[in-house]
C-alpha cells in the first residue's frame, strides 16, 4: 500500500465534508449522515437557569458532545447562566429535538440554535439553495461593491472633493464604471465624533447637520443620479424625512449608521417603502463586557425594531460598525471574530475603507495612504463572511474582492 501519510484537513463548510468524503469513495447515503458530524461548531449561550444549564449540560454529554458551565451551577447557585456548547452538527441537531421537550425555558433555546444551525447550511452552501431577491444582484454567489459617494465639505478622506453637482455625477459614473454593484450616497459626515448621538439618552447631541442642509445637499444629486447610473442607490442617513425622501425619489437601500435607533420613525418609513435596509452598531462610548456578544446583542436589538415596524427581514443587512464606538483594539477584533455575525442570520456589510485604525496600524499613514491596508481588511473580511463591502477605491477593491472570492467561494 505503500507509505502511511496523515494530515490535518479543512472542513469550512458542510460543502467541504461532503467533497472530503466523496473522495474516499464512501457511500452517497452514507456521505449525507456523516458530513454533519464534520462540521464543528462552538456556541455561547446566555441567561439561562442553573436548571436549564444543568439539564443542557447533561443532553450534550449524552450525544458524545461537551458543554461548559458555570461550576455554581452544579450547586444550584444562580452563577453567571452561561454555557458554551461544543459539537457536530449532528449533535446539535439531535439537541434541539430533545431540548423542544424541555422545561426552564429551553424549548425557546432549541428554536434559537434550529435557526443557527438552519442559516449555516445556506449561508455556507450558496449554490444549494434559493436566496432571496436582492436588487438583481447576485448577493451569496459573490462579494458585491458599495461604492461610496460623500456629497458633504468635511468627511474624514473625501471631504469637498464632490460637493458639486457636477463632481458627484461625474464620481457617480466613474463608481458604476469601476465596478460597483450598490451607490452610496451620503450627505452628512459621520466621521468619529460627527454622528448625532440621539439614540444615547445619557448623552447630549452633538453637533449636526440639519435635515434642511443635508436635504440640499443630497437630493439634487440624487435626481441626476437616478437618470444616470443604472446600480441601485443606497442613501446614508439616521433621518428619517431624508430617508423618505430618498426613497419616494428613487433610492432603493437605506444605509443607517444609529441601527434603527437614533430616529424612532426610521423603521416605520423602511417598512412602508418595503425598502432594504443596512442597519449599523454604533454606540456612543467604546465600553464593552464581551465585544461581539455586546455588538450581536445590540443589533438584535435593532432587529427587533426593525421586525416590530414591518421591515421584511429578507430586506436586512447587518453592519458591525468598523471605527464607530469602538477603538482601534476593538476594530481589529471584530475582524478577527467577524464571522460570528453570521449567528445573527443576516447578510453583512463590512466598512473598513481607509479607517483611522489602518492609518495607525500602518504607523500613522493618512486616509489617502490606506490603500494597501484597506485592501488587507477586505480580503479577511470576505474569508469572514462579509457579503457587501463599503469602500472608497471601488476600481480596487473590486479586484481584490474577486480574488478573494475566487480563493474563498471557489
Amino acid at each position: 500500500m505503500g507509505q502511511i501519510k496523515v494530515r490535518l484537513v479543512e472542513v469550512r463548510n458542510l460543502k467541504d465534508a461532503r467533497r472530503l468524503l466523496e473522495r474516499t469513495g464512501a457511500d452517497p447515503r452514507g456521505i449525507e449522515i456523516m458530513a454533519p458530524k464534520a462540521r464543528f461548531r462552538v456556541v455561547h449561550v446566555r441567561g439561562l437557569s442553573a436548571q436549564a444549564a444543568l439539564i443542557l449540560k447533561q443532553e450534550m454529554l449524552a450525544r458524545g458532545a461537551e458543554a461548559a458551565i458555570d461550576r455554581w451551577a452544579v450547586m444550584g447557585e444562580p452563577g453567571t447562566g452561561e454555557v458554551v456548547l461544543m459539537g457536530t452538527l449532528k449533535q446539535y441537531r439531535d439537541l434541539i429535538a430533545k431540548l423542544n421537550r424541555q422545561p426552564f425555558g429551553l424549548k425557546q433555546l432549541a428554536e434559537q440554535l434550529r435557526r443557527l444551525i438552519d442559516e449555516e447550511i445556506p449561508r455556507e452552501g450558496a449554490d444549494e439553495v434559493e436566496r432571496a431577491p436582492f436588487l438583481g444582484l447576485p448577493l451569496g454567489e459573490r462579494t458585491l461593491i458599495m461604492g461610496i459617494l460623500n456629497v458633504t465639505p468635511d468627511s474624514f478622506s473625501d471631504g469637498g472633493q464632490f460637493d458639486r453637482i457636477e463632481a458627484a455625477l461625474e464620481r457617480g459614473r466613474q463608481i458604476e464604471e469601476e465596478g460597483a454593484d450598490i451607490l452610496d450616497l451620503g450627505g452628512e459626515s459621520t466621521r468619529p465624533g460627527s454622528v448625532v448621538n440621539a439614540f444615547s439618552p445619557q448623552r447630549p447631541t452633538l453637533p449636526h447637520v440639519s435635515e434642511e442642509e443635508e436635504g440640499k445637499r443630497v437630493f439634487p444629486v440624487l435626481e441626476q443620479l437616478l437618470q444616470t447610473v443604472r446600480i441601485p442607490i443606497s442613501v446614508d442617513t439616521y433621518k428619517s424625512t431624508i430617508a423618505l425622501q430618498a426613497l419616494t425619489m428613487g433610492a432603493k437601500i437605506i444605509n443607517d449608521v444609529s441601527g434603527l435607533k437614533a430616529d424612532p420613525e426610521m423603521a416605520r418609513v423602511v417598512a412602508d417603502h418595503d425598502a432594504f435596509v443596512v442597519i449599523m452598531h454604533n454606540r456612543p462610548e467604546p465600553s464593552y463586557q464581551d465585544l461581539m456578544a455586546d455588538i450581536c446583542g445590540d443589533l438584535e436589538e435593532s432587529l427587533e425594531i426593525a421586525e416590530q415596524a414591518g421591515i421584511n427581514p429578507e430586506r436586512v443587512i447587518i453592519d458591525p460598525g468598523i471605527g464607530f464606538g469602538k477603538t482601534a483594539e476593538h476594530n481589529l477584533e471584530v475582524l478577527r471574530r467577524l464571522a460570528e455575525l453570521k449567528s445573527l442570520g443576516r447578510p453583512i456589510l463590512l466598512g473598513t475603507s481607509r479607517k483611522s485604525f489602518i492609518g495607525r496600524v500602518l504607523g500613522n499613514k493618512t486616509p489617502g495612504e490606506r490603500l494597501e491596508g484597506t485592501a488587507a481588511t477586505i480580503a479577511l473580511g470576505i474569508a469572514a463572511g462579509a457579503d457587501i463591502v463599503r469602500v472608497h477605491d471601488v476600481r480596487e477593491m473590486a479586484a481584490v474582492a474577486k480574488m478573494s472570492d475566487a480563493v474563498v467561494r471557489g
